[in-house]
């Protein structure tokens, strides 16, 4: 039975029990997608003792390992942002740590193609964007695009060679075999149920025994916001799930692709949009659609959570988006039960490819943080509880509340980042 320490918390073993001392490392790391595993990576490279916990039995199941595996250039984020700063850097970072460690990628650059003539303002700003942020692009008009994608249709394009593709997973899960390598412990399936923050330490209750860490980092995801309620904090944030699904192409029309076909973003969602991308196994997709997700880890229409669906619909955030994007939100829901309305979408760029070249081809889920006034935060978001010394000192909890595309991209800078909000490196 576990017991209580000096202070009375629950879960320390008391001296002289008879058991096995509570395990104790300088850092423990809630969740196992990229961004958490890159913290601790970061954390080993200090010298500092790490634990990462992860409740599914496998690295990287959710948002790393189910997305569009582009390496984000860092064009699209307003400068001066989390985005624009750790993307930038993160897009060469990534491609030299596959390099190093020998992992599948490509720099093969990606097009950004206006198809109406109002997304050329839109198309400028990138261009403004993308030149503030130090990442090299190139206007092209209508023929000029066509040297890279001669069967793209549009008005004009930028091109920017920087961005690329990779696997995630294979990163994570290298990512997660280097922190082993380096000491750190990796624990799978195993649940976190509760925390204690104390004096020197916070305890990690878990389904498996409780840890103890001198700080802690909750990187998770799509229960992020319960992790940090369950911590005793107010997250002012709700994560809505978006389910993200993708078009596998025939082999007809993935020649029709050479590498990454991107459309012009629309400045009022968060979302790139339905993109055409040749991945690093030669297989071309499209995609992903935004739909709500019936459950927080609801990969398709048929998995759903009465309770957490309803959580959702209730939210007073949620039902100010409903109101606000409801023609927008009929709309990828039709591209996600018609073939023909989502190749619609895809013919603005791509006017060869027909609706039986489609196939379903996977999904992902966005942990898309949505403020209770509507607002979705566009940009990463990190919540402290601090110690008895402040935030970063022993005994405090960082909560990772919003970390969208290109967080995958810009995990390693990520994780560096956390590693100097916790003080955790002195």
């Amino acid at each position: 039975m576990a017991g209580s320490d000096r202070n009375g918390a629950p879960g320390a073993i008391p001296a002289g029990a008879g058991l096995p001392p509570t395990p104790s490392y300088d850092l423990v790391v809630v969740g196992g997608g990229i961004v958490g595993l890159a913290t601790a990576f970061a954390a080993t490279a200090a010298g500092l003792s790490v634990a990462v916990v992860e409740r599914e039995p496998r690295l990287a199941n959710h948002q790393t390992g189910n997305n569009s595996n582009v390496i984000h250039s860092g064009l699209y984020y307003a400068p001066g942002g989390y985005k624009a700063r750790l993307a930038v850097a993160g897009c060469a970072e990534t491609v030299a740590f596959c390099r190093e460690h020998d992992l599948p990628h490509q720099v093969c650059g990606k097009l950004v193609v206006a198809t109406e003539p109002a997304e050329l303002p839109r198309l400028d700003e990138l261009a403004r964007r993308g030149d503030a942020n130090g990442v090299e692009n190139h206007r092209l008009d209508e023929h000029g695009m066509k040297t890279y994608e001669p069967d793209v249709r549009g008005l004009a394009a930028l091109w920017v060679p920087s961005t690329g593709i990779c696997d995630y997973r294979a990163i994570a899960e290298k990512l997660g075999e280097l922190v082993e390598k380096a000491g750190g412990e990796v624990h799978l399936g195993r649940a976190v149920t509760g925390f204690a923050r104390r004096p020197s330490d916070v305890v990690v209750r878990t389904s498996q025994g409780d840890l103890l860490g001198k700080r802690v980092v909750v990187c998770g995801g799509l229960r992020c916001d319960e992790l940090a309620t369950l911590a005793g904090a107010d997250p002012g944030v709700r994560i809505v799930p978006f389910r993200g699904e993708y078009s596998g192409f025939s082999e007809r029309a993935a020649s029709l692709v050479r590498g990454l076909i991107y459309p012009v973003p629309d400045p009022e969602f968060p979302f790139l949009g339905v993109h055409a991308t040749r991945g690093i196994d030669g297989h071309v997709h499209a995609g992903p659609n935004a739909v709500l997700a019936m459950a927080r880890e609801g990969y398709d229409w048929r998995t759903i959570r009465p309770a957490e669906l309803l959580g959702t619909l209730t939210y007073p955030g949620m039902i100010r988006i409903a109101r606000k994007h409801w023609r927008y939100g009929i709309g990828e829901v039709q591209r996600s039960l018609s073939r023909r309305a989502m190749v619609r979408q895809i013919q603005r760029m791509l006017p060869d490819v027909t609706a039986e070249d489609l196939h379903p081809a996977g999904a992902g889920v966005r942990a898309q943080a949505v403020k209770a006034d509507g607002t979705l935060v566009d940009d990463f978001l990190f919540l402290d509880q601090p110690g008895p010394d402040g935030a970063g000192a022993a005994g405090s909890i960082l909560h990772v509340l919003n970390a969208p595309s290109p967080a995958a991209t810009a995990a390693l800078p990520i994780g560096r980042e956390i590693l100097g909000r916790l003080g955790a490196a002195a």
